[in-house]
């Protein structure tokens, strides 16, 4: 009976156990609508699904880990700055909103088609396929963390029989499964973050004086304070552009009808904020034991094996959701946006695709963590999207679309690469130099968007209003 005190024995049961669980739950999709729209029995996702599926789809392993990182190095500010981000959902809502029952748009490559061509949807696809890329390893690596080193055999071993029997079930239903089980998933997770907060509050004394000390000089050696509000300054500006690059997201802005599309979207913002500064506590109280590393995980041994293993199950949960989202939408990219294997979307072609961006996205798990970086689109690398589709409803010249998506991939790679000038730093503190490529990428970016329209611009397209445009609803054959 040994194996019911091995903590190793019990993490493969969560991973196996709770994989099984889902792939039992997911439906199998025979229909496009089921698969690539999340349509079940002809009915499109409610309001409390929809908002289910945006929240644990944020709540992916590497977010609560940098939450947990943030709460250790600034304190409770940390979390909230970090919470920022979630913003997001309004501002994405708001205008997808509005391009639905305004602009009559059915997706977003639909909208980038037809107003700045097909180039720009290529562009576009090519940036968010990135993204979805990074999605698949950075996750992963999160959950091969608890099982090994990074380069051990079990550290390997664990990663990818995780992403194996997470693709399993994604590839029974596609969105219909990604949805059904973000709700499950969102769940778990809520009573998961209980069972943490239940053994970390009482050594919080359950006050709020321990949480506002530790972002003070005194306690962390310098000014915490200025770099945790640099950070929600970044987080608020990103918030502008970030979300558009997330298919996961935007995906989900055309599942449901406008209203109820609307109402999960700005719900999920206090929800979401909500559990990443809940989760930034498992930080500050790290912080308060003076652990160093990755908070997660140096949190969960000092509590002990129960509390590490809930740890881990909450870290499974989140890359699960993460990652069948990633799945799915990186097969309505492939199949339905680009028209990958000809234009009749079918689930077989999905489900290819599904395998495809598994094998793809896992590959990087093998590299050096070095190079990994390099693969990143950042958030400061996509915000010349903030005008594209903030302003979505002015028309505008091709030109204007690249003028400002390469304005701002210039300076976000000056920054990844360090070659952002030192003397157009803002301020003091951490992330200052990101605030500042931050708010003067923001300004230039709408600035190349705007100068194109009024000098020379000639190549509108226009289709702004519904009344002159019926809205149409996307068919799959």
């Amino acid at each position: 009976m040994e194996w019911l005190t091995n903590y190793t024995v019990w993490q493969w049961i969560l991973v196996v156990g709770s994989s099984v669980l889902l792939y039992a739950i997911s439906p199998l999709a025979r229909s496009p609508a089921a698969f690539f729209r999340g349509a079940r029995r002809e009915r499109r996702p409610g309001t409390l699904a929809l908002m289910s599926s945006l929240v644990i789809s944020w709540l992916f392993a590497k977010s609560i880990t940098n939450a947990a990182n943030l709460g250790l190095s600034f304190g409770i500010l940390g979390g909230v700055a970090y919470a920022g981000y979630y913003l997001s959902f309004a501002v994405a809502g708001v205008v997808i909103y509005y391009m639905r029952t305004r602009g009559g748009f059915t997706s977003i490559h639909e909208f980038l088609k037809s107003r700045f061509g097909r180039g720009a949807v290529m562009t576009f696809s090519l940036l968010i396929c990135f993204r979805l890329f990074n999605e698949v390893w950075s996750n992963t690596m999160v959950i091969g963390s608890y099982f090994g080193a990074v380069g051990s055999g079990s550290y390997y071993i664990s990663i990818l029989v995780f992403t194996s029997l997470t693709l399993a079930y994604s590839l029974r239903g596609g969105m219909s499964s990604s949805i059904l089980t973000d709700i499950v998933q969102l769940v778990l997770f809520g009573v998961l973050l209980a069972v943490i907060l239940g053994a970390i509050l009482p050594a919080l004394d359950y006050r709020i004086t321990p949480l506002l000390e530790t972002a003070t000089p005194a306690n962390g050696g310098g000014n915490t304070s200025a770099g945790a509000h640099n950070l929600l300054l970044v987080a608020l500006l990103q918030s502008l552009s970030y979300p558009f690059h997330d298919p996961v997201l935007t995906d989900r802005g055309f599942l449901a009808s406008p209203r109820s599309t609307l109402r999960a979207f700005l719900w999920a913002v206090p929800l979401g904020a909500v559990c990443i500064v809940a989760f930034s506590l498992v930080g500050v109280y790290g912080r308060l034991l003076g652990v160093e590393g990755q908070a997660a995980v140096e949190v969960g041994k000092l509590l002990g094996g129960p509390v590490l293993l809930v740890m881990n199950f909450i870290m499974i949960t989140s890359a699960a959701s993460t990652l069948d989202s990633t799945f799915s939408s990186f097969s309505k990219l492939a199949i339905v946006d680009i028209k990958i294997g000809g234009p009749e979307p079918t689930p077989r072609k999905g489900r290819w695709a599904m395998v495809a961006i598994t094998l793809l996205g896992t590959l990087p798990v093998f590299l050096d963590p070095a190079i990994l970086s390099a693969t990143t689109v950042s958030g400061a690398m996509v915000v010349g999207l903030a005008p594209v589709f903030c302003l979505w409803w002015l028309p505008a010249p091709r030109l204007s679309f690249y003028a400002s998506v390469g304005g701002g991939l210039v300076a976000g790679t000056a920054y990844a690469l360090d070659a952002w000038p030192a003397r157009w730093v803002m301020g003091g503190g951490t992330y200052a130099d990101l605030l500042s490529v931050t708010v003067i990428s923001v300004v230039i970016c709408f600035v190349l968007y705007l100068l194109p329209r009024y000098f020379g611009g000639t190549d509108f397209r226009r289709r702004s209003v519904k009344s002159t445009l019926p809205q149409r609803k996307a068919t799959y054959a």
